[in-house]
């Protein structure tokens, strides 16, 4: 007894014990179950191959014997059985481990032979000496007394064969070391007859169950265990008929839970697969009813339902190595069904009644497994305990149903209801049960699809032994199935079969039940399903999806929200697209059968009204759909691109768009919108996900293809709803876009009437009745074959097209031709003629309206005498065969006929839900994608909604995390627009940001009160909207949202730079976008535009920090009192930082940069939208915005306050014109494609001048003239016609504008080009320069114009410009008289200091130098005057006049000029050109004009007191450098002059020249200069022979005469000297020899003149003026 007890102590304390890793749950047992919890500690080294657990994933060893252990759990078992009342009396031998104590002979010879039997084959292969394990027998009686053990009454007791079994295993375990050798039947036979013994009582099942749960949890028993297939059928025989006397329900409780447990293990065990199909069977059917039976406790029926999950992982899980098993050829897993045919899974028992389908019965009937006992027990059938009365004593058992699965070759056990529990020999009750010698096949598809099959039939809706918990349970479990094997499910044809129809059709209607908890579980079994199978499921998930949208999408308008532009948010759909337009109104005829709207909402396919928590279950549902990548995609390729499918991906997008608008949570839930945007947020993040990705076409429809169909889905639509207003205009339609090939033709209609489901039913019946459409009717009849079927069934075929209509005529009419077409060519057996079937179909139309009007009474309706009394003699004067009739009679009454449009009811969802499945075998399977191909067209179709949801959203929100996942969405839309070029999209995406940052407004801001503050060396300009924008945190985070989402997509963009144009100019007109932006020094050598004034400024640094309140206040009141805005405060200010930062923060020259590098053609719609922000023509050119309340008159550039009268200034415009300018001159292309525009915007303005202001007229004709150089091969803008506009200009507007003017004019002539010549010679050009050459500013540009016309690369004189250029060069020249006053003043300077003068500074002055310079320009003009005259085809006078007389002019008028530099540059230059060898020829004498008109002139002004007082200290020596520059070219000249007529009054003029001159009494100089100056000129003419005194007494010339005349008035002794002879002596005296010379050749006269040639200090003109 000592050793007994030490091992029993031993035992409980390892019971009590459990390892610290231990992570075994608390289940919540009773204490002595816990005790009976194996123990988590295992040794390595005694059992170092152990496997990895059954239960849970962690290795579990243990630290004792494992054969130790077994023992120890036997003698627990054991030792609980000997404390029970009926084994109190045991023998010697069950403590001792020996055989029983008072066998008789008998049974010692049987218990071998049941071992065989109970072992079979494992005599050879178990134990050391080949034997099979056995306990001793046939001991002494006196054995008994020998240790004292009486039983009742003092007599000895026979050892109860369950007491036996354990001590025949601890004998047998004694001889053994591994464990692992050991029989694994033998090993459980024991604890198994326990488990189905009736006799043992809660605790003792619990500890047998927990010892073989120990017994794999540290796995003892393994994959290599001997037998280990045969030990798991029998352990699932066992547990799944466990029988025990009922106790206390908690006892009960703990067996059942050791029993799920222990299935666990053996699923997820090493021999899990080693099971056999009925085998799982009967451990489902099981299970399931433990979770369906309500009379146990919560906690029990949960946990069998999460053990059922678990086990349902592991079956599933087998589903998928079973497919690889079969490798491509999935069919031989439906193939080899031949064993697993007869496998039937019975629904669980409800509190005893089983529910659902009754399975067939297999191998003879079920078996109750009722035993009886020495006292009132429970009896659990189907695990569910009911009471027995009637029985002597009860057991509790678990017993799978109905059926009791047995093994092949199995036989019914004779002994289940029979067997006492004081005699009971469980060995033979599983031999009989169990064969060895067949073949276990590991269970496969037949389980698994059995298993579906009785979780699906759980969920019959209108099965009412259902109950909701139910139902739910089984969803929960069906979820966990298609999580593990979706896929897999869809591939077996059994599988999807079950889940295409049963499945579906009864998810479909759960979902429209108000249980939440059964909806919310149906949604997510919806929702996996769809997610694993909806390859096979195309028009089940439309169907699904279709009714959640109809539930979802709210009939309700968006309500307007102060502060939120409706244009934001007008893209989200008000219905959705699956909608089908409402049938037209009819009188009731009774043939349609009324449901009230609440029953349509129950049972129909509309959605109706749904509860708030029903709303946010199934927007999760979407949710979790949408977030799959590809879903929506497939979607848009598998429904939006089929002509009859729904456009569901349309529909969810406008579904989820409209209820993330906060307003939904109204009628629905708070939790909704925040859902509904995470979905959108959520499928754009997966479009922008694959955009980098490269496109997969291969296997997939061609995307072109899809668009075609898409296009015409649409046309059909639109032909359709024409159709339900007016068929004959759809009709119409349909063929113009040739979805109708011919409208005349009746077949090519009614194909297409027929082949649609968006006509309308009841429109279809009214058109095809009329009596014009016949032929229509006829033709659609001839699409039916009735041939074969009875009239009421082809009656059914033809009403579920179209919907009769309620006029009896028309009626009629489409049965007359129905009735003939029945007929058709052979009259079907039984029917006399037409007008038979004519009068039965009537009379079918009329029962079918009293069979099913809810407005007859029951009791009122035809009975089938009354049906066939009206059809009697209307056969061919005979009547219908009674048979034919009543099975019409009864077919009507059980099922109407109906239009499943029209009624919403069981019926009308059953025979809709066969129709779907009808046309389910034709629609293909849905096609899966994994590409980014279809991405543009989806995006494209659904973008509108998206931007308009996050737009609201933007303006709605508050929380900065709504606000970060709404400024990635748009970023995120902005580039797929740009990537797929959705250009409508990015606009719009554009427009929203701009409107929501409010700086896109098209009204002006008010500028006048902008404030300039200086303070720190910075100043800030402070302005209303820059006050404003710095307050709006979400209109600054829009704008930078916009400007840093522009970058790399400016080339996209077309509509939308409307708005960032209006954003530029608001910002640049409030100085927030600085002048520099557009680049225009650089690009255009303009300076910035000015921007305009601000009305005050205020340096906050001069101001003392200590001023306190009296200077504020002090500045108040001087500010009011000076009409001047208040200093804007410390808030405004702050605000006006804020907004100067964010400006700041926008890379505005980065994108401005990008639009210059784009393509013309993405530049141009630039180009417009800023042209588009114009004035219009008639108006002024800038718009005056009265401010609100008035305020200081703006401070003009002038100085001056604006005047109100005239135009104001406004920079905007001026910007406008210098990007488009910039934009439209960048490069060829872009001058041919915008040109045109900005030539007409900047002439509009440049002709406006009167309502333009200056500084905005003289920058446009920059503009202007800026593109008339670079659009030169282009006649858009003609140069004449600008050029004369310009300088029509009044002369004031000249001025103000002379600079751009003169610039653009620059511009034009720079290059020798067309353009050019056509401005030089254009007199309107010499007309402007002439104008503004005066102008100190000006003067400098206008000279350098002219400076290339004259000394360019190319010089530009021509005919037609000559006499401008000379007469504007001499403009210039005479304007550098200003540089005599500083000459004088230095010699005055210089007289003071009696030093001699410096030398002036060469062109010290900007003014003497361009004189200085337009002298020499002159004088190289003398280049061009020959060529001009040859070309002018002019007289020889005219053309001398022409060319030569405005040099001479010019030269003649600059030697007079004050300054003594140009001065005597200009006499250098006279004197050159008179000496041109060009100027003066033999063949004409136009060029003595010289003398007359320029030498002349030019001394006779010098002489006057006037011109002499210019320059005293110098005019001298410009008179004596005149008068020997005249005799200079007369000498020059002579030879030509001595043949001239007038030579001698040419002469005689010069005489009196140098007479006045002499006595002009001006200067000692002069007076030694015109002496020796008129000797030369004598001499020469002398030498010549031109002059000679008289001599031989010849009478003297006239020519001498004269001479000696007019030189003796002033210089009487002069001839004397010159000629001495004239005093000789007598003539009698010889006279001195002269010798006689021919008259001087000119070659001579030329050498004589060549000492007039120019001095070398003559500076010769540049060659480039620039």
């Amino acid at each position: 007894m000592t050793d007994d007890t030490e091992g029993h102590e031993g035992a409980t304390k390892s019971r009590h014990e459990q390892a610290p890793g231990s992570t075994r749950p608390n289940t919540g047992l009773s204490s002595h179950t816990i005790r009976a919890m194996p123990a988590r500690t295992m040794a390595q080294e005694h059992f170092p191959q152990t496997q990895a657990p059954a239960i849970g994933d962690t290795n579990i060893s243990i630290a004792v014997d494992p054969v130790a252990l077994i023992t120890t759990e036997c003698i627990t078992v054991t030792s609980a059985m000997r404390k029970h009342a009926r084994w109190a009396h045991s023998s010697v031998s069950a403590i001792l481990g020996g055989g029983p104590s008072m066998a008789t002979g008998s049974d010692i010879s049987r218990l071998p032979r049941q071992n065989d039997r109970g072992l079979g084959n494992a005599q050879t292969q178990l134990g050391p000496a080949g034997r099979i394990p056995s306990g001793a027998v046939g001991e002494d009686d006196s054995l008994a007394s020998r240790w004292g053990l009486r039983g009742k009454k003092g007599k000895s007791m026979q050892d109860n064969p369950l007491l036996s079994a354990f001590a025949r295993l601890r004998n047998d375990l004694r001889s053994y070391t591994d464990i692992r050798s050991f029989d694994i039947p033998s090993l459980l036979h024991p604890f198994l007859q326990v488990i189905r013994s009736s006799s043992t009582s809660a605790p003792i099942t619990s500890l047998a169950i927990v010892a073989i749960t120990k017994f794999f949890a540290y796995n003892l028993i393994d994959r290599d265990s001997p037998r280990l297939s045969l030990a798991m059928q029998l352990l699932s025989a066992a547990i799944t008929h466990c029988r025990f006397e009922a106790s206390d329900s908690a006892a009960d409780e703990i067996v059942l839970l050791g029993i799920l447990e222990l299935m666990e293990s053996m699923l997820s065990g090493p021999g899990g697969d080693l099971l056999g199909d009925e085998s799982v069977c009967e451990m489902m059917e099981t299970g399931l009813s433990m979770c369906c039976q309500t009379r146990l406790s919560d906690l029990l029926r949960r946990k069998a339902e999460m053990s059922m999950i678990s086990m349902c992982q592991t079956i599933f899980e087998r589903l998928k190595s079973l497919e690889i098993e079969a490798g491509e050829d999935l069919g031989v897993l439906e193939a080899d069904d031949g064993e697993g045919a007869n496998v039937v899974m019975n629904d669980p028992a409800v509190n005893g009644t089983a529910v659902g389908l009754a399975a067939p019965e297999v191998n003879g009937s079920a078996s109750t497994g009722v035993v009886r006992g020495a006292k009132q027990t429970m009896e659990v059938h189907n695990g569910v305990e009911q009471p027995s009365e009637n029985l002597e004593g009860s057991s509790a058992q678990i017993n799978p149903g109905a059926l009791n699965p047995t093994l092949p070759g199995s036989t019914k056990n004779p002994y289940a209801a029979q067997m006492s529990a004081s005699a009971l020999d469980l060995t033979q009750h599983s031999e009989q049960n169990v064969d060895e010698s067949a073949t276990i096949k590991p269970y496969s598809l037949p389980s698994i699809r059995e298993l579906f099959r009785v979780l699906v039939d759980l969920l019959q809706p209108h099965n009412r032994q259902h109950g909701d918990t139910l139902r739910v349970m089984a969803l929960r479990i069906i979820d966990v199935a298609l999580e593990v094997a979706g896929p897999s499910i869809a591939k077996q044809p059994s599988l999807a079969t079950l889940a295409k129809d049963d499945l579906c059709r009864y998810l479909f209607q759960l979902v429209r039940s108000e249980n939440m908890a059964l909806l919310n579980e149906s949604l997510r079994v919806a929702g996996t399903l769809l997610a694993t199978c909806r390859e096979v499921l195309k028009l089940q998930q439309e169907l699904f999806l279709s009714y959640l949208v109809a539930c979802l999408h709210p009939r309700v308008e968006i309500e307007d929200e102060l502060g939120i532009d409706p244009a934001l948010y007008e893209g989200v759909p008000k219905t959705p697209k699956l909608v089908r337009p409402t049938a037209s109104p009819q009188a009731s005829s009774g043939r349609s059968t009324p449901v009230p709207i609440k029953e349509r909402q129950k049972l129909g396919l509309e959605g109706g009204s749904r509860k708030p928590d029903a709303r946010e279950a199934m927007v999760e549902s979407i949710g979790a759909l949408s977030r799959m990548p590809s879903y929506l995609v497939e979607l848009y390729i598998n429904y939006d691109c089929e002509v009859d499918r729904s456009d569901l991906c349309e529909d969810l997008i406008g579904l989820l768009s409209r209820n993330a608008f906060p307003d939904s949570a109204r009628w629905s839930t708070t939790n909704v919108p925040p859902l509904c945007l995470d979905s959108l947020l959520g499928y754009v993040q997966c479009v922008a996900d694959r955009l980098d990705e490269d496109p997969i076409y291969q296997d997939y429809p061609n995307t072109k293809r899809l668009q075609e169909q898409r296009a015409r889905k649409k046309i059909i639509i639109r032909g359709a709803t024409k159709f339900n207003e007016n068929p004959k205009a759809g009709i119409a339609f349909l063929a113009s876009h040739g979805i109708v090939d011919n409208p005349d033709d009746a077949q090519s209609v009614v194909t297409f009437l027929r082949g649609t489901t968006r006509i309308s039913k009841s429109v279809l019946g009214e058109f095809l009745s009329k009596k014009s459409h016949v032929h229509l009717l006829e033709a659609f009849l001839d699409m039916f074959d009735f041939t074969g079927k009875r009239v009421d069934e082809a009656l059914r075929d033809l009403l579920n097209s179209f919907r009769l209509p309620g006029e009896s005529a028309l009626i009629e009419r489409i049965v007359a031709v129905f009735s003939e077409k029945y007929c058709g060519n052979a009259t079907p057996e039984g029917i006399a003629n037409v007008d038979a079937v004519l009068v039965l179909t009537y009379a079918i139309i009329m029962l079918n309206t009293d069979q099913h009007n809810p407005n007859v009474k029951k009791d009122k309706r035809m009975t089938y005498n009354d049906f066939a009394r009206n059809l009697r003699g209307v056969n061919g004067d005979k009547d219908f065969a009674p048979e034919y009739l009543q099975e019409i009679y009864d077919s009507i009454k059980s099922n109407e006929i109906i239009l499943p449009d029209e009624h919403n009811n069981k019926q009308a969802f059953d025979y809709a839900w066969e129709e779907l499945l009808v046309k389910a075998r034709t629609s293909g399977p849905l096609t899966m994608c994994n590409t980014n191909i279809y991405d543009a067209d989806m995006f494209s179709a659904t973008w509108k909604p998206i931007v308009a949801t996050l737009s609201y959203v933007f303006m709605s929100a508050s929380d900065d995390a709504v606000f970060s996942r709404v400024v990635l969405g748009f970023d995120q839309c902005a580039q797929i627009a740009a990537k797929y070029d959705l250009t409508d999209a990015l606009d719009h995406i554009i427009f929203c940001l701009s409107s929501m940052s409010t700086l896109a407004s098209d009204i002006p801001t008010n500028t006048s009160l902008n404030t300039e503050v200086q303070a720190e060396k910075k100043s800030v300009m402070v302005s209303e909207l820059a006050v404003k924008f710095g307050r709006d945190y979400k209109a600054q985070l829009a704008c930078a949202v916009l400007f840093r989402l522009i970058p790399r997509k400016e080339s996209k963009i077309k509509d939308g730079w409307e708005y960032v144009v209006r954003i530029w100019l608001n910002l640049f007109a409030n100085s927030l976008l600085a002048p520099s932006f557009s680049k225009s020094e650089d690009l255009l050598d303009i300076p910035p535009i000015p921007l305009q004034p601000p009305s005050q400024v205020i340096d906050r640094e001069q101001r003392s920090s200590e001023g306190g309140l009296i200077q504020t206040f002090s500045s108040f009141l001087s500010s009011y009192a000076a009409d001047d805005p208040p200093e804007p405060s410390e808030e405004e200010l702050e605000s006006t930082l804020c907004s100067v930062d964010c400006v700041d923060s926008c890379p505005m020259t980065k994108i401005f940069s990008k639009i210059l590098a784009m393509p013309s053609q993405s530049r141009q719609s630039l180009v417009l939208a800023l042209l588009k922000q114009l004035p219009e023509p008639s108006s002024p050119a800038v718009i005056v915005v009265r401010p609100d309340r008035t305020g200081p008159a703006p401070i003009r550039t002038n100085g001056h306050r604006a005047n109100h009268l005239k135009p104001s200034y406004d920079p905007s415009v001026v910007f406008v014109l210098e990007l488009a300018t910039i934009m439209a001159t960048r490069d060829h292309g872009s001058v041919t494609l915008m040109g045109q525009a900005v030539a007409d915007a900047l002439q509009t303005i440049v002709r406006d001048a009167a309502n333009v202001h200056p500084l905005v007229l003289a920058r446009a004709v920059f503009y202007l003239l800026y593109l008339l150089n670079a659009s030169q091969d282009h006649s858009f803008v003609r140069a004449p016609v600008t050029l004369h506009t310009i300088a029509g200009y009044d002369q004031s507007i000249l001025e103000k504008a002379s600079m751009p003017i003169l610039n653009g004019l620059a511009l034009c002539i720079r290059d020798p080009s067309p353009l050019r010549n056509e401005i030089t010679n254009t007199p309107d050009f010499w007309s402007i320069i002439r104008s503004l050459h005066t102008l100190p500013e000006a003067a400098g540009k206008a000279f350098d114009l002219v400076a290339r016309v004259v000394a360019g690369q190319q010089v530009a004189v021509t005919a037609d410009n000559y006499k401008d250029t000379v007469s504007l060069l001499n403009g210039f020249a005479a304007a550098g008289s200003v540089g005599a006053l500083g000459e004088q003043k230095r010699d005055k300077t210089a007289r003071r200091k009696e030093k001699p003068m410096k030398p002036a500074k060469p062109r010290e002055n900007e003014v003497v130098d361009r004189g200085f310079q337009a002298v020499v320009m002159i004088y190289q003009l003398t280049n061009k005057v020959p060529a001009l005259i040859k070309q002018s085809h002019l007289e020889r006078k005219e053309a001398w006049l022409a060319y030569w007389s405005p040099i001479f002019e010019a030269l003649r008028s600059q030697c007079l000029n004050p300054c003594r530099e140009i001065r005597h540059q200009a006499f250098s230059c006279l004197q050159n050109s008179l000496l041109w060898p060009e100027l003066a020829s033999a063949d004409h004498q136009e060029w003595t004009a010289i003398f007359g008109e320029v030498l002349f002139p030019l001394i006779s002004r010098l002489l006057r007191p006037e011109i002499y007082q210019t320059d005293p200290l110098g005019m001298s020596d410009t008179r004596v450098q005149a008068a020997n520059l005249l005799c200079k070219i007369f000498l020059h000249y002579l030879v030509l002059l001595s043949e001239w007529d007038g030579m001698l009054d040419l002469w005689l003029r010069i005489l009196d020249i140098m007479d006045r001159l002499m006595n002009s009494g001006q200067g000692e100089d002069l007076e030694e200069a015109v002496p020796e100056s008129l000797k030369n000129i004598l001499l020469v003419m002398a030498d010549g022979g031109f002059i000679h005194p008289p001599s031989d007494g010849s009478p003297p010339t006239e020519l001498w005469e004269e001479t000696c005349k007019r030189v003796d008035r002033f210089l009487p002794d002069l001839i004397a000297e010159i000629f001495p002879q004239v005093n000789a002596p007598p003539p009698d005296a010889k006279p001195p020899e002269i010798e006689h010379k021919p008259p001087a050749e000119p070659a001579a006269a030329q050498e004589q003149a060549s000492k007039a040639q120019p001095p070398p200090a003559v500076e010769q003109p540049k060659e480039e003026l620039d």
